[in-house]
């Protein structure tokens, strides 16, 4: 039994110089590919990027920054549905932590049924889960724009709730103009935007130089003043009824106080009852806080 004889692969120098060329040439290609490569990938070992211009403004940057606001420019303020898409759907898009979930009739039911003034209390001061305003504070979202929030989520499970009257231009419906009137803070325990609206308001009002004579007659200057301060201040609080406040206007709502002399009213305006502070925490003077309720008693007669 014979062996098959043994054939060398190369036959000629043909054959011979190409192989010698792709012994060399295959090799380079492969070198030259794994370096394009290399030099594509991102490199990001340790250290690499201090450096760069984030890491450097970031290193350089003050340890505190100033933030400039005209306090006199006119605010303007979130709508209901821009509150809820940065502070509430967080929870309330999903219904997380026992949250009533957006939209869902059957979860805000029963909150609906607990009416407006509640709900906007509720969402104020917290309650369960979530914390008082969402987790926000007064610099962040006013009262006025937490109550457009909660009536925005309410109308869409439901509700058919009136957004909370707008603040007077020039007041501050929020905690920062609550805080620079800590009677009204105490009071009203910062949970109603009206209130603050008339508390920053009054406080805004200019001294009156001297208070009527006792028994004088309310002359057209102090009519005048008491229409106005109405318009700027109390009309927050008593055009809507907030915090049981009697309405302007509403009989119902002013029999049981003009059961009480006129000084004990007076006393009402002038020292605070329930959730009014003094003078609506303001340094207005006696003469038009007394001629601001002449106007609205008037109203009534």
């Amino acid at each position: 039994m014979s062996e098959a004889p043994h054939g060398a692969p190369i036959k000629t120098p043909g054959q011979l110089i190409a192989a010698i060329i792709a012994s060399f040439a295959i090799p380079v290609v492969i070198i030259i590919l794994l370096a394009v490569y290399a030099n594509k990938a991102t490199r990001t070992g340790a250290g690499t990027d201090e450096l760069s211009d984030a890491q450097v403004s970031a290193r350089i940057a003050p340890v505190a920054q100033l933030n400039l606001r005209d306090a006199n420019a006119p605010r303007v303020y979130k709508t209901g549905e821009e509150v809820f898409k940065a502070v509430c759907s967080a929870c309330h898009a999903t219904g997380a932590a026992g949250a009533p979930k957006f939209g869902n009739a059957g979860d805000w039911a029963p909150r609906i049924a607990q009416g407006f003034d509640t709900l906007w209390h509720t969402a104020l001061t917290g309650k369960g889960a979530m914390p008082a305003r969402g987790g926000t504070s007064p610099d962040d979202y006013s009262d006025y724009e937490i109550g457009l929030a909660v009536a925005y989520m309410a109308n869409h499970g439901g509700a058919n709730f009136q957004d909370p009257p707008k603040p007077a231009p020039g007041a501050q419906a929020s905690g920062a103009a609550a805080a620079a009137a800590p009677g009204a803070s105490e009071a009203a325990g910062g949970t109603n935007a009206q209130a603050a609206a008339a508390i920053a308001a009054l406080a805004s009002v200019p001294q009156s130089s001297s208070a009527p004579a006792a028994g004088a007659t309310q002359s057209a200057d102090a009519s005048q003043a008491g229409k106005a301060l109405f318009t700027q201040v109390c009309s927050a609080c008593h055009t809507a009824g907030v915090l049981g406040a009697p309405k302007y206007g509403n009989k119902d709502d002013w029999a049981p106080r003009l059961k009480d002399p006129m000084d004990v009213i007076y006393n009402y305006a002038l020292h605070g009852k329930g959730a009014m502070p003094p003078k609506g925490g303001s340094n207005a003077s006696d003469a038009d806080v007394k001629a601001a309720v002449d106007y609205m008693v008037s109203a009534v007669k």
